[in-house]
């Protein structure tokens, strides 16, 4: 094992715990918890055993193991990216939806007032 190999799977390996212990103690979802855990899992595993990615690229097509990593990583922050976004704009129309009724609740009180 390489140096790279210690400390990438040392960092891996506190990220894990990390991830873990917050979905244990309700810092942040269970589902959200054990996903980041299965990363940290997987990118242990591939740290730790690189030709595996050869070995799973070759039969899909794909040349090197490094491409079908970049591919993966394309296409997961492509996913996160589109949910980012569509929460940003239901989170945008919950903010226009309360300004409106806030704003109208305070039309009818001044309203009933005079």
């Amino acid at each position: 094992m390489n140096p790279f190999q210690i400390i990438a799977l040392s960092v891996l390996a506190v990220l894990f715990v990390l991830s873990v212990v917050a979905a244990v103690k309700k810092w942040t979802s269970l589902g959200g918890g054990l996903a980041w855990a299965t990363v940290w899992l997987v990118a242990g595993i591939v740290v730790a055993d690189p030709n595996l990615t050869y070995k799973l690229a070759d039969p899909l097509g794909i040349k090197r193991g490094a491409d079908l990593v970049v591919y993966c990583a394309l296409l997961a922050m492509t996913i996160g990216f589109f949910m980012v976004y569509t929460r940003l704009r239901r989170l945008r129309q919950d903010v226009t939806a309360l300004t409106r009724h806030l704003a109208i609740r305070d039309a009818q009180v001044a309203a009933n007032r005079s």
